[in-house]
C-alpha cells in the first residue's frame, strides 16, 4: 500500500523538530512523523509520503524550502511550492489553499498515485477532497483540533475567518471515507457536533509517542538551575506552546496563590522556543510577557524556571525529574488529546490534567492522576497537593508508566490505521435471506479470553449466511468498534449501542449510519430536558460528556441511587427506563428503548421470528434481552445482576467460549466446546 499524509501547517521536517519554534509547530507534527515512520516499517506498506508546504524564512531551518527530504527507507517529505514562499501561520492559509490545491494535483499527476490520502486538519482536507474528485483516491481525515470546540472553550462567537474554517471542517467530516480520532471527546462529542451521522465513520485510535525516554536528570538540572534558589526541590512541570488555550497563566496563578506549594516544589514552565520576550508572533509575545509579569508581580523569582531554549533530551530529562517527587501539569482550557501527558506518564511522572477534552481518556487509561477544572487555580493547586501528599503516588505513577508505554505505541496505531485504510473500498456486508439472529453483548461476554475470542471469530466467518450477527452493547458505536478491533473480533452486521438506545446499520458505501426510524419510535415520549431537570436535585454524579447521548442520560451510582431516580421520575410524571450495571453505572433511557426493544425492532424489519433470535450477555444492562427471549446465553463469568434470569442457558465456560457453548446448545454452534483459559 502507498500512503500519503497531508499536513500543511507548522515547521514539518525530519527529526529532530524544534517544537514550539512557531505557534503551529506542536503535537500534530509529532503525530504525523510518528505515524509515517511506523507505517514505513510495515511489510504491507510500499511507501509513505508526507506532503507539506514549502517556505523560506531566515529565522527557520532552510530545509523547509527543499522540495524533497528523505526521512528514511520508504519514507519521505514532499513540499508544495507556490508563489508565496513566506512562512504562514495556520490562520493565514486560507488565501493560499487554491494555489496549494493546484500544486498538490500537479504533484499527483507527475508521480505514482497513493492508495490512500490521510489529511491532517481541514486545510489539508481541501486538497484531499480535490484529489479524490479528480483521481478517485480514498481519503481519511484527522481533525486534531476543531474550531467549534475552540469557540466553545473561549466562550465567544466565531469571526468570519473562523466561520469559514468551521465550514471547511464540516465538509471534511461529511465527505471523508473515514475519520481517525484520538480521544472519546473528539470522536463522540466534537465531531458529531458537526454531523451526528458521521460518528459511524469515526475510529478512535490512540497515538504513540516519539519523545526519548531518559532516566538521566542531569540535562534538566543544568537547564533550570540558573533560575532557582534551591534546585534540589521537586518540580511542578508544564510543557506547552505559548498560546492562549494552553492556559499556562492559570498554573502560575495556582502556584502563586499557594505558599505551601511554593515551599515544597519549584515550578518549571517550558513554553516553546524564543529569542527573548519580544520578537515572536504577537500571541506568543503576549503569553510570554504575561508569564514573566506574574512571576514578578507575585515575587516568585528563584522559585520559577522559564527557560528560553530547550532540546529533546532536556525535555525528556525534565519528565524524568518530575517523576522524582514532582508532578506534571497540563492546565489547557481544552486539550483535544494531550501527547505531553503521555510523555510525562511514560517517564513515571504523576499527572494533573484539564478535565476538558481528551485528557480525561488518558487519565482513565492510566488509572492514575487528577482531572481539574482549568479555570480554577485553587483546584489546580489542590490537585497537585493531593498527589504530593499521597504516599501511594510514586507506586501508582510507575504502574501508570508501564501502562502508558504499553498502550500508546505507534506500531499499534499503524496496525489499527491499516485496517481503517483497507476498509475504505470494502462494500457493506450483505445479509442473505436472514432467518436467525445472534445479538451478543461485547464486554465480558465476547471479550475476556483471547482464545475464546479467536474461536468466536472463526465461528462468525463460517456461520450460516442467514444468521445475522449483531452486537448489543452499552458502549457507543465508536467504542464498540474500537473494542472489537482490539480483540480481533468480527465486525457485525448490525450495531445496537448505548444500551439499546441507538441502532447503526451499514450503508452501501460501507459506512455505518444511525437508524432514524428507531430513533423516532423511542423518542416519541422522551423528554430529555425534563428528565435531567427532575434528577438535578438528587445530586447524582454524571458520567463524562461522551457517555451522554440523545436518548441516554448516564450517571454513577448503586441500587439506592437507581431507586431514587425511579421515584423522582415517577413524581415528575416522566416515563423512562432506569438500568443499573455492575452496581456502579446507571443509564436512563426512553421508556420504549433498550437492547430487547432494538433486537425486536430489527428482527421484525428483517422478517426474523422472535423465537429465532439468540441473545447473550453477562450484566445488568443485558437483563431485558436475557429475560425477553427464549434462547438466551449467560457465560460462566456473568455478574450476580443476572442471577434472577430464568430459562437461560448458563454455560460452564466463560466469555466467548460460553457464547459458543450456548450456540451449540441452540443448534448454531461449531460443535466444539473450549476449555476456559
Amino acid at each position: 500500500m502507498r500512503i500519503m499524509h497531508v499536513a500543511l501547517g507548522g515547521c514539518l521536517k525530519a527529526p529532530p523538530v524544534s517544537y514550539g519554534v512557531t505557534e503551529d509547530t506542536g503535537g500534530h507534527i509529532a503525530y504525523v512523523l510518528g505515524a509515517a515512520r511506523a507505517q514505513a516499517g510495515r511489510g504491507d506498506v510500499t511507501s509513505v509520503s508526507i506532503v507539506t508546504r514549502a517556505f523560506s524564512d531566515p529565522r527557520l531551518d532552510p530545509v523547509h524550502a527543499q522540495e524533497v527530504e528523505e526521512m528514511g527507507p520508504r519514507c519521505r517529505i514532499l513540499r508544495l511550492r507556490t508563489d508565496d514562499m513566506r512562512y504562514l501561520a495556520k490562520e493565514a492559509f486560507e488565501a493560499e489553499l487554491p494555489a496549494l490545491t493546484q500544486a498538490f494535483l500537479n504533484l499527483l499527476r507527475d508521480g505514482d498515485l497513493p492508495d490512500v490520502i490521510h489529511a491532517h486538519f481541514a486545510d489539508a482536507a481541501v486538497l484531499a477532497r480535490a484529489a479524490s474528485k479528480e483521481f478517485g483516491i480514498p481519503w481519511v481525515y484527522s481533525s486534531h483540533s476543531l474550531a467549534l470546540d475552540k469557540c466553545r472553550a473561549q466562550g465567544g462567537n466565531p469571526d468570519p475567518a473562523m466561520s469559514r474554517r468551521i465550514d471547511r471542517e464540516a465538509a471534511a467530516i461529511r465527505e471523508a471515507g473515514a475519520i481517525i480520532a484520538s480521544s472519546r471527546d473528539e470522536a463522540e462529542c466534537q465531531i458529531p457536533a458537526y454531523d451526528a451521522a458521521s460518528e459511524g465513520r469515526v475510529h478512535r485510535i490512540g497515538p504513540g509517542i516519539t519523545a526519548p525516554h531518559l532516566r538521566d536528570t542531569g540535562p534538566a538540572q543544568r537547564l533550570i538551575a540558573p533560575f532557582l534558589r534551591d534546585p534540589s526541590k521537586p518540580i511542578l512541570l508544564a510543557v506547552a506552546r505559548p498560546i492562549r488555550k494552553k492556559n499556562l497563566a492559570a498554573l502560575l496563578r495556582a502556584y502563586a496563590g499557594d505558599p505551601g506549594l511554593q515551599d515544597r516544589a519549584n515550578l518549571v514552565v517550558v513554553a516553546g522556543l524564543r529569542e527573548g520576550l519580544q520578537g515572536g508572533c504577537p500571541d506568543q509575545d503576549g503569553i510570554v510577557t504575561e508569564l514573566f509579569d506574574l512571576v514578578d508581580r507575585h515575587d516568585l523569582w528563584g522559585k520559577v524556571a522559564l527557560p528560553r531554549r530547550h532540546d529533546h533530551d532536556e525535555v525528556a530529562s525534565l519528565y524524568a525529574l518530575a517523576a522524582q517527587g514532582g508532578v506534571f501539569v497540563n492546565p489547557a482550557l481544552h486539550e483535544p488529546f494531550g501527547l505531553t501527558l503521555i510523555e510525562a506518564a511514560q517517564s513515571d511522572a504523576p499527572v494533573v490534567a484539564t478535565c476538558r477534552g481528551g485528557a480525561a481518556d488518558i487519565v482513565a487509561s492510566l488509572n492514575c492522576g487528577e482531572l481539574v477544572e482549568p479555570t480554577d487555580p485553587r483546584a489546580i493547586a489542590a490537585a497537585v497537593t493531593r498527589l504530593l501528599d499521597d504516599p501511594e503516588t510514586p507506586r501508582k505513577a510507575q504502574e501508570a508508566g508501564r501502562i502508558a508505554r504499553r498502550i500508546y505505541s505507534w506500531d499499534r496505531w499503524a496496525d489499527a490505521a491499516q485496517r481503517v485504510y483497507a476498509g475504505l473500498r470494502v462494500a457493506a456486508p450483505a445479509i442473505h435471506r436472514p432467518h436467525a439472529m445472534l445479538a451478543s453483548d461485547i464486554d465480558g461476554t465476547l471479550t475476556g479470553c483471547r482464545d475464546g475470542a479467536a474461536e468466536f471469530t472463526e465461528w462468525a466467518r463460517t456461520r450460516d449466511p442467514g444468521m445475522v450477527l449483531a452486537v448489543a452493547t452499552g458502549r457507543s458505536v465508536v467504542e464498540a468498534r474500537r473494542v472489537l478491533r482490539e480483540w480481533h473480533l468480527p465486525m457485525p452486521d448490525l450495531f445496537i449501542t448505548s444500551v439499546g438506545s441507538e441502532i447503526w446499520r451499514w450503508g452501501r458505501d460501507g459506512a455505518l449510519r444511525p437508524c432514524g426510524d428507531y430513533a423516532a419510535m423511542i423518542g416519541g415520549d422522551w423528554d430529555r430536558d425534563g428528565v435531567r431537570a427532575a434528577l438535578a436535585p438528587l445530586g447524582l454524579t454524571a458520567q463524562p460528556g461522551h457517555d451522554q447521548r440523545a436518548f441516554k442520560l448516564s450517571f454513577f451510582g448503586n441500587v439506592h441511587d437507581r431507586d431514587r431516580i425511579g421515584t423522582a421520575l415517577k413524581r415528575a410524571g416522566l416515563r423512562a427506563r432506569v438500568i443499573l450495571s455492575h452496581d456502579r453505572l446507571i443509564d436512563v433511557l426512553p421508556r420504549n428503548a433498550g437492547k430487547a426493544a432494538a433486537i425486536r425492532f430489527e428482527a421484525a424489519r428483517m422478517g426474523i421470528p422472535a423465537d429465532s433470535c439468540i441473545v447473550a450477555g453477562d450484566s445488568g444492562n443485558d437483563l431485558d434481552m436475557l429475560q425477553g427471549f427464549a434462547s438466551a446465553i449467560i457465560p460462566a463469568n456473568a455478574s450476580p445482576e443476572v442471577a434472577s434470569v430464568r430459562g437461560a442457558w448458563r454455560s460452564e465456560h466463560p466469555h466467548a467460549a460460553g457464547v459458543l457453548d450456548g450456540l451449540d446448545r441452540f443448534g448454531h454452534g461449531p460443535g466444539i466446546l473450549m476449555a476456559a483459559e
